[in-house]
């Protein structure tokens, strides 16, 4: 090799390692499919594990912010467990007169709440949303009051309901607001854990749907509008929302083979800025895709010596104290993860204990947990019985060792 080509070669080659420390994500196969918070135009985003709820990226997850129309999944899954499809239902004149987007329902017509929530999750109409919280709740605060108690059963606690719609609004105890957190938790109720999940995943899947109202006098056509359900292969439903302070969001939800991901956007840019929560959808499905799988617990069934006192080892004068094995009654359960990420198991047992012991009695706990999300938690069971050094034991002893030898 001439010296002209070695000082090519040796320039091109520090060039390569220049390159390596400045990015050196390009040449590291497992950074390359890390994604960052500022990978993402939303401001908080958030993606879920639909199956244990575990929270697989985040970003502001648990940021306080207003969730335009994603707020009507919690009103069409309330009005699927709460009413009857086959209602009739009266438009008053405050439904009536809700903002754009909207049915164009007038004051005094009624309407089947069944073909109310098709036009409430697939055109996202505004009147429609109050018609229906009327009818179940008795009054929007009161449907309100129903959605604030559910979002407290699912764990939502930074999560505040004060329309059915999801308009901007305000009150005495704060803005109408989620986190992406918490919006993730709701849909996953919506889609995995809901006795109605089958209707709910039905209404929000399909692409077309028409009705008429009560008088058979008008009809309407209603078309999803979620966008997701064909950009990519396993889309299973969702749900768009925009206001002036809430900005673009989106809740939607995938599933392959047999994962399940949820992903939740909120302030995803405003007008001009329409398809950033498509693009941030996209990204963080694949993510998921890609990189989580299930895998069984690799660390087997582990068990645990406990000391028993006052026991009777070897009836009379033994030992007092004996050993057991405690052994847990379940096994964690397979679960998404990442290459590198492992289960981890805590066990809480007493130093020691009394005898008498019976076998399969719980004497403990054992918690699985993976990246600080709790997996199970089970009991810590005795694998034999240990009886009691008492007083007749040693008595019986004694007898069968020293007054009935042949």
């Amino acid at each position: 090799m001439t010296k002209k080509w070695k000082t090519v070669f040796c320039a091109f080659f520090a060039a390569l390692l220049l390159a390596a420390f400045v990015n050196p994500a390009i040449y590291t196969e497992a950074e390359e499919s890390e994604i960052k918070p500022s990978d993402l135009y939303a401001q908080s985003a958030v993606l879920m594990d639909a199956d244990s709820g575990r929270i697989l990226f985040a970003k502001s997850g648990q940021k306080e912010r207003p969730m335009a129309s994603t707020t009507k999944i919690m009103t069409c899954i309330l009005t699927l467990e709460n009413g009857n499809l086959s209602d009739t239902v009266a438009v008053s004149k405050n439904a009536a007169g809700q903002p754009e987007v909207k049915l164009g329902m007038k004051e005094g017509e009624s309407y089947v709440l069944k073909d109310l929530l098709y036009s409430l999750m697939l055109e996202s109409h505004n009147d429609s949303a109050v018609a229906i919280a009327e009818h179940i709740g008795g009054s929007v605060e009161g449907f309100a009051g129903l959605m604030n108690k559910k979002a407290a059963e699912l764990g939502c606690f930074h999560t505040y309901f004060i329309t059915p719609n999801g308009l901007d609004a305000r009150d005495e105890k704060g803005i109408h607001h989620t986190t992406a957190e918490d919006l993730a938790r709701i849909m996953k109720y919506c889609i995995m854990d809901s006795e109605k999940s089958s209707e709910f995943l039905e209404i929000t899947r399909t692409a077309d749907y028409s009705f008429t109202d009560g008088s058979k006098s008008r009809s309407f056509q209603c078309t999803n509008h979620n966008a997701f359900l064909n950009m990519m292969e396993g889309a299973l439903s969702g749900k768009t929302g925009f206001t002036a302070d809430a900005g673009y969001c989106y809740v939607g939800a995938l599933r392959q083979d047999d994962r399940t991901f949820i992903v939740a956007l909120l302030a995803c840019g405003w007008p001009n800025a329409k398809s950033y929560k498509w693009t941030d959808t996209r990204k963080l499905m694949t993510y998921g895709l890609e990189n989580y799988f299930y895998k069984t617990d690799d660390a087997g069934r582990k068990t645990r010596q406990i000391s028993v006192e006052n026991a009777a080892a070897d009836g009379f004068p033994g030992d007092l104290t004996e050993t057991v094995t405690l052994l847990p009654d379940g096994q964690p359960p397979s679960v998404l993860r990442k290459e590198g990420e492992e289960i981890t198991e805590e066990w809480e047992i007493p130093e020691s204990v009394e005898a008498p012991i019976e076998k399969g009695e719980e004497l403990g706990t054992v918690r699985y947990s993976l990246d600080g999300t709790l997996l199970l938690e089970c009991r810590a069971t005795a694998d034999r019985d240990v009886k009691e050094r008492t007083f007749s034991v040693c008595a019986e002893w004694i007898k069968d060792r020293f007054f009935f030898r042949i």
